[in-house]
C-alpha cells in the first residue's frame, strides 16, 4: 500500500473563543491523511505577542491529545497537522506544526506536500549558520519566510517571497500572532480549502474536515495562491505566484484514494471520480462473473461503479477490523503482509462457488495483492479476477507520495500477464491511462508515478526517505 498525505488544519475565532477542541475534531476528520504523528499549536491574540501553547505527540488523534492536554490549549487562533513520514524519520522532533520563535515573534506552520529543492535550500541555511531540529522540509519552508520576514511589511508577504524559493508541492497553513494564512503551491499538488462557521474562519486539507466541524464551505484555495485571515479585513488573497490554469498539476492520487469519498477536491467530488473510475473499468475490461467487490475502504467506491456499469450485483466478500491503523503505517516488509490478516478476514458465505471481481485502488509491491487474492481462494471463490483503479506504477513520486523506486514497483519491468501470474488471479486490468482526465472531468492534473511525466523537473538525486514532510 501507499502511504498517503499528511492533512492540516487551521482556524480563527475573531469572537475569542477557544479552538483547540475544533482543531482535534478536524485532526480526526483528516486521521486517514497521516496516522504517525499529530499536533496542534494555539495562540490567544489577546494575551502577550507570541505565546503559543503547542503539544505534539506520536500516535492517532485521540491517543495523543487527552482531556488533560487539551484543556491546557488556550487561544483563539490555531493550526493541527497529522503526519505519516517515510521509513527512518518517525521521530517526535519531525511531528509538526512547527513553532518558531524569531525576531519578528512566533509562527506556527502546518505543511503537507514534498519540496524537491530541500537538500539545497538546506545547505543554503545551513551555510549562513541555521540550526536545524528536524530532518522535514517543512523547517526549510519557516526558516525561509522567518528569514524574509526580516525585510518584509507582513508575514503574507513574507510567505510569498519564501514561495519564490521552494520549488515542489505544499499546501501551508501558517500561523502569526494575529493572522491565520493558507499557501498552495502553483500547481496545486495538494488540496486545502476555505471554511466558515459563525464567526471563525477555517482552513483544511479536505472538505470533509469542515462539514464534521460544521462549518460551511467558502472556497478552495486557488494553486498559487496566498490567503491572509484577519478580524479587520476578513479574507484577502494574493495571486501574484499565480501560474496559468492549464500548468495547474493536482495529484490525481487525491480523487483515487487519498481524499476521504466525502471530500471535494477542487470542486469534483471523490466519491464521484471513483465511480467514473469503477464504470470505465468495466467498460474497458470487463468480465463474466457472479460478484463485484471492493478492497476496503478505498476499493469500495470504484467497485460500485463497476458494478453499476457492468450489472453484476455488488457485495461484501471482506470484513474489515476497523481498530488497526492502516497496513503502511508500520515500516518494514514484514509487519505490512502479517497485517493484511489481522486486518481483513473474508466472508466465506459471500464469495463460496462464485467468481469474484475484486477491485482495489493500486497495486505497488504486489505482496498485499497477493494475499487477499489468496484469502478470497481460501474462502471457497471459483475465479478471482482483479481490476485496479488505477493504471501501473512505473515511476517514483517526489511530490509527498510514498511510491518506492522503480525495482520495488511490480509492474516495472513486467507485462500484465506477469503480475496477473505472481498476484495469484484469474485475470488483471489496469484503469487505462486516458481516463485518468475523465475521471476528473478535465482538471489539469499530476500523473508522473504512471507516465514519468512530472510538471517539475524531479531532482538529480533520489530526495526521498531523507527528507520527507
Amino acid at each position: 500500500m501507499i502511504k498517503e498525505e499528511c492533512g492540516v488544519f487551521g482556524i480563527y475565532d475573531f469572537d475569542g473563543g477557544d479552538v483547540a477542541s475544533t482543531i482535534y475534531y478536524g485532526l480526526l476528520a483528516l486521521q486517514h491523511r497521516g496516522q504517525e504523528s499529530c499536533g496542534i499549536a494555539v495562540s490567544d491574540t489577546s494575551g502577550p505577542k507570541g505565546k503559543v501553547l503547542s503539544s505534539k505527540d506520536m500516535g492517532l488523534v485521540n491517543e495523543a491529545f487527552t482531556p488533560e492536554i487539551m484543556e491546557k490549549l488556550k487561544g483563539d487562533i490555531g493550526v493541527g497537522h497529522v503526519r505519516y513520514s517515510t521509513a527512518g524519520s518517525s521521530t517526535r522532533e519531525n511531528a509538526q506544526p512547527l513553532v518558531l520563535n524569531y525576531v519578528k515573534g512566533t509562527l506556527a506552520l502546518a505543511h503537507n506536500g514534498n519540496l524537491i529543492n530541500a537538500p539545497e535550500l538546506r545547505k543554503e541555511l545551513e551555510y549562513t549558520g541555521a540550526i536545524f531540529q528536524t530532518t522535514i522540509d517543512s523547517e526549510v519552508i519557516a526558516y525561509f519566510i522567518a528569514r524574509e520576514r526580516l525585510n518584509s511589511k507582513t508575514v503574507e508577504e513574507a510567505v510569498g517571497r519564501a514561495m519564490k524559493k521552494i520549488k515542489g508541492a505544499y499546501s501551508l497553513i501558517i500561523m502569526s500572532p494575529r493572522k491565520l494564512i493558507g499557501a498552495r503551491d502553483p500547481f496545486g499538488f495538494r488540496p486545502l480549502c476555505i471554511g466558515k462557521r459563525d464567526n471563525s474562519y477555517v482552513l483544511a486539507s479536505e472538505t470533509c474536515a469542515l462539514d464534521t466541524i460544521g462549518a460551511t464551505f467558502v472556497r478552495d484555495v486557488e494553486p498559487g495562491e496566498i490567503v491572509t485571515i484577519s478580524p479587520e479585513k476578513g479574507i484577502e488573497s494574493n495571486k501574484s505566484m499565480c501560474i496559468p490554469k492549464e500548468q495547474h498539476a493536482r495529484c490525481v492520487f487525491e480523487y483515487i484514494y487519498f481524499a476521504r469519498p466525502d471530500s471535494f477536491v477542487d470542486g469534483m467530488s471523490v466519491y464521484n471520480s471513483r465511480i467514473l473510475a469503477g464504470r470505465y473499468l468495466a467498460i474497458d475490461s470487463p468480465v463474466d462473473a457472479d460478484l463485484v467487490v471492493g478492497v476496503p475502504e478505498s476499493g469500495n467506491c470504484a467497485a460500485l461503479g463497476y458494478a453499476m456499469e457492468s450489472g453484476i450485483p455488488y457485495g461484501q466478500a471482506f470484513v474489515k477490523n476497523s481498530y488497526v491503523g492502516r497496513t503502511f503505517i508500520k515500516p518494514g516488509q514484514k509487519n505490512r503482509e502479517s497485517s493484511v490478516q489481522v486486518k481483513l478476514n473474508a466472508l466465506r458465505d459471500a464469495v463460496e462457488g462464485r467468481r469474484v471481481i475484486m477491485i482495489d485502488d493500486s497495486i505497488v509491491r504486489g505482496t498485499t495483492s497477493d494475499r487477499i487474492v489468496r484469502m478470497l481462494r481460501e474462502a471457497g471463490a471459483k475465479e478471482v479476477h482483479m481490476r485496479v483503479s488505477s493504471p501501473p506504477f512505473l515511476w517514483p513520486c517526489y511530490f509527498g507520495t510514498d511510491i518506492p523506486a522503480r525495482d520495488q514497483l511490480i509492474a516495472y519491468n513486467r507485462s500484465v500477464d506477469e503480475i496477473c501470474k505472481i498476484i495469484g488471479a484469474d485475470s488483471l486490468g489496469y484503469l487505462k491511462e486516458e481516463r485518468l482526465s475523465q475521471i476528473v472531468e478535465g482538471r489539469e492534473i499530476c500523473s508522473g508515478c504512471f507516465t514519468g511525466k512530472y510538471p517539475l523537473d524531479p531532482p538529480e538525486e533520489d530526495i526521498r526517505g531523507e527528507f520527507d514532510h
